[in-house]
């Protein structure tokens, strides 16, 4: 599944590509998503222009003055900006066509992913209303991490993906980012100390940077908006490495489901 980093390096990909663009046509070949498209689209989009594109935990917001489009790509969605006239293949289900002569393309083989309109603010809508800070937030911090979790009996690696604390921290970068701090995915989020959270903060922002740099982590699904792969794969250090040393100590790489997900730990580095 896309995580922050995947859609984060789609939103680059995508922004020079579209932004200041008028759009000529959308084409809809299914509707059919997890949310059915949002009616209306070629008319409420006709002629109109990109003003920004941005992004709301895992949503793909292009802007325009009038409202939002929220993109989502679920569990095998990618946008590709490609030339207006390329032929369409199976699961190509929207397209934007750009004054430029090149369209964006949401590809879906799952149709677990959303095109919805929002002509309100997209901060009031009930996908983005309750959501946590982002994890590069400057008032995100530990100590807020710290007192949200009080006697919070959850595992730490559930209450750092729970969209509702801090957006963006899925089931790979969480077990990243928990390594790199030294506390093991199992522990209750409320024996978790302050110093502890500050750590596993700070490791959450160092692991996505490094991940947004890379282009994202391709395992299955995810490509760029280019069709090149994201390479963070090369640095993992114990997401689908069970059994494997640790690169710190040696010791194998155990795995273990938290919350219906593979979990990856060190039995000695993470305590």
């Amino acid at each position: 599944m896309p995580e922050l980093p995947e859609v984060e390096t789609t939103v680059r990909g995508v922004r020079p590509a579209v932004v200041d663009r008028r759009i000529e046509a959308v084409r809809i070949r299914e509707r059919r998503l997890r949310w059915p498209v949002s009616r209306g689209l070629s008319r409420i989009l006709a002629q109109k222009r990109v003003v920004t594109v941005s992004r709301r935990a895992k949503y793909i917001l292009l802007n325009f003055s009038h409202g939002t489009l929220m993109i989502h790509l679920g569990m095998s969605g990618r946008l590709r900006v490609v030339p207006a006239d390329t032929p369409y293949v199976k699961h190509d289900h929207v397209d934007l066509v750009f004054d430029s002569g090149r369209a964006l393309r949401f590809h879906d083989p799952r149709r677990f992913g959303s095109v919805l309109w929002v002509a309100e603010d997209y901060q009031n809508s009930r996908l983005i209303k309750g959501l946590g800070p982002e994890p590069f937030d400057p008032e995100l911090t530990g100590s807020f991490l710290h007192q949200v979790s009080r006697r919070r009996k959850t595992s730490i690696k559930q209450f750092v993906m729970d969209s509702r604390i801090v957006v963006g921290v899925g089931n790979i970068y969480a077990s990243e980012s928990l390594f790199r701090a030294g506390i093991r995915p199992g522990r209750a989020a409320g024996r978790v100390t302050l110093s502890q959270y500050e750590g596993l903060l700070d490791a959450i922002r160092q692991v996505l940077s490094e991940a947004i740099e890379a282009g994202g982590t391709t395992l299955r699904d995810y490509s760029r908006v280019t069709g090149e792969p994201g390479y963070f794969e090369q640095s993992l250090d114990v997401y689908e490495r069970a059994g494997r040393p640790c690169v710190n100590c040696a010791t194998s790489i155990r795995r273990k489901v938290i919350g219906q997900r593979a979990s990856y730990y060190c039995p000695r580095c993470q305590s």
